[in-house]
């Protein structure tokens, strides 16, 4: 059985928000927690959180932040051409409005293990999206970037 990013974190699915800030899942309040001791309740944006946690389960690089477009900071850039299920992580602008280009780290984003494409989207495994870990589309004109973890 090979073992990488993309395995691990597919154990997770399913994983969801408690839907309020009294009461929080404590598995993405770890998660929040790994890198930010702040946190109080999982109503935090905890996309990069959840790549934090699966990469620091496997001892790999990882960004130490809550920011998503922190990840356009780790890894090796490659081209969405050579992406590939198991090692890639996509970073995406958050929403459909105007945003800043990948140079502007300290900006809204979303970031996932890269699941797959097909013509208009890229797939990607991810917590927060609808409050839950899943795989969901995206369209490809919101990539920033494709890194791979090593």
């Amino acid at each position: 059985m090979v073992t990488n990013l993309f395995t691990v974190a597919q154990r997770f699915t399913g994983i969801k928000e408690t839907g309020g800030a009294i009461l929080s899942n404590p598995l993405i309040l770890a998660m929040l927690r790994l890198d930010a001791s702040w946190v109080q309740d999982d109503q935090t944006a905890w996309c990069s959180a959840f790549i934090n946690f699966i990469c620091f389960v496997l001892g790999v690089q990882r960004s130490h932040s809550l920011a998503a477009r922190s990840w356009l900071l780790v890894g090796t850039s490659i081209p969405l051409t050579d992406a590939m299920v198991g090692s890639d992580i996509v970073i995406l602008t958050r929403g459909t409005g105007k945003q800043p280009g990948s140079d502007v780290i300290a900006a809204p984003g979303h970031v996932g293990f890269y699941a797959g494409q097909d013509e208009k989207n890229v797939y990607l495994l991810a917590g927060n999206q609808g409050d839950s870990v899943n795989i969901a589309p995206f369209p490809k004109s919101r990539i920033l970037g494709i890194r791979r973890i090593a």
